[in-house]
């Protein structure tokens, strides 16, 4: 358990998992997994990992929690370090890449029908809201007032620019994947030209994101992203705790989601205040209050101060295996 990854296909379709760094990010990814395992008991999950990570699997006993354990070169023991690379990261013939931090809320089987369709996509929204890579408070509105959007698109030749979520990545075509992968790379390194923030400008921060630049290379490449938002057959949807209700083990999880996307990417506004004046007065017009109640297939815990459940989640499980 352990080896370098040699691109020998293990199997027909699987998941893929990283994790470096602090050692909450090991645990993040136990916890995703145990979740999984409540619905998908089959199918292989390959973590590819920091020597440190690995190291603390085998002192704990806890390496056969995973299918299959890799070592993460150190040069790739980042965000863009991975997801710029995700060709070099593919031991099954169908790839479902996951962030540590998600849950698992049912049966993933029709989800895996649906990516099947695709040689490589992301999850995401057709059009990108305007936080996308940009303040996530009120001072977005320069942005749109400055136009610095429209720019970005004219510098790079494109019509348009889709929200990506990377949280969820499914690859089959290894060449296209890495065609993908090399085009964001390429535009990443042009990050002067955009207007796209640093990540490591939110508090809390230390890693660069590497969502709009593959965002950007989709779009270079015609290529779709994988609707995020589906009503009922959403394949993730965003912890709000506002917006959310679930027990302590997360065996239930219900979302609620605004039919009206504009109202919806409302939800993680701050101030609170602010966001529930908005969202009271656009409700006030025929069709922007009408909501679902919905349990997607995964729970993503991509917003850093919404994260305190699931810490407490991945801690819990943590213990429970260790025992």
């Amino acid at each position: 358990m352990g080896d370098h990854f040699t691109g020998e296909k293990l199997s027909e379709q699987g998941y893929v998992y990283s994790s470096f760094g602090d050692e909450k990010y090991l645990r993040f990814a136990a916890a995703s997994v145990e979740s999984l395992r409540r619905y998908d008991k089959n199918r292989p999950v390959a973590l590819f990992c920091s020597e440190n990570h690995l190291g603390i699997l085998k002192k704990k006993s806890l390496s056969s929690h995973f299918t299959h354990l890799f070592v993460l070169p150190e040069e790739h023991c980042s965000i863009t370090g991975f997801k710029h690379h995700l060709y070099k990261f593919m031991p099954f013939r169908q790839n479902l890449f996951m962030d540590s931090d998600i849950i698992w809320c049912k049966k993933a089987d029709p989800l895996w029908t649906s990516f099947s369709a695709y040689p490589f996509t992301i999850t995401g929204n057709q059009v990108s809201d305007h936080f996308f890579g940009g303040p996530k408070g009120l001072s977005v509105i320069f942005d749109f007032i400055l136009l610095r959007r429209q720019r970005t698109l004219k510098r790079f030749s494109l019509t348009y620019l889709s929200r990506v979520q990377s949280g969820m990545i499914f690859a089959e075509d290894g060449v296209l994947t890495e065609e993908v992968c090399k085009v964001a790379s390429s535009i990443f390194s042009e990050k002067e030209r955009t207007h796209f923030r640093s990540r490591t400008e939110e508090k809390g921060r230390s890693e660069e994101s590497c969502e709009w630049s593959l965002a950007m290379a989709m779009a270079k490449l015609e290529l779709q992203v994988f609707p995020w938002l589906q009503g009922y057959n959403s394949p993730q949807l965003d912890f709000i705790e506002d917006f959310t209700e679930y027990n302590d083990d997360f065996s239930e999880v219900t979302c609620f989601i605004y039919s009206n996307r504009f109202v919806y990417d409302l939800k993680a506004l701050r101030p609170k205040s602010v966001r529930n004046a908005l969202i009271r007065l656009l409700t006030l017009i025929p069709g922007k209050g009408d909501y679902m109640e919905v349990t997607p297939y995964c729970l993503h815990f991509g917003w850093i101060h919404q994260k305190g459940p699931f810490v407490r989640f991945s801690n819990s499980v943590w213990e429970k295996l260790e025992s």
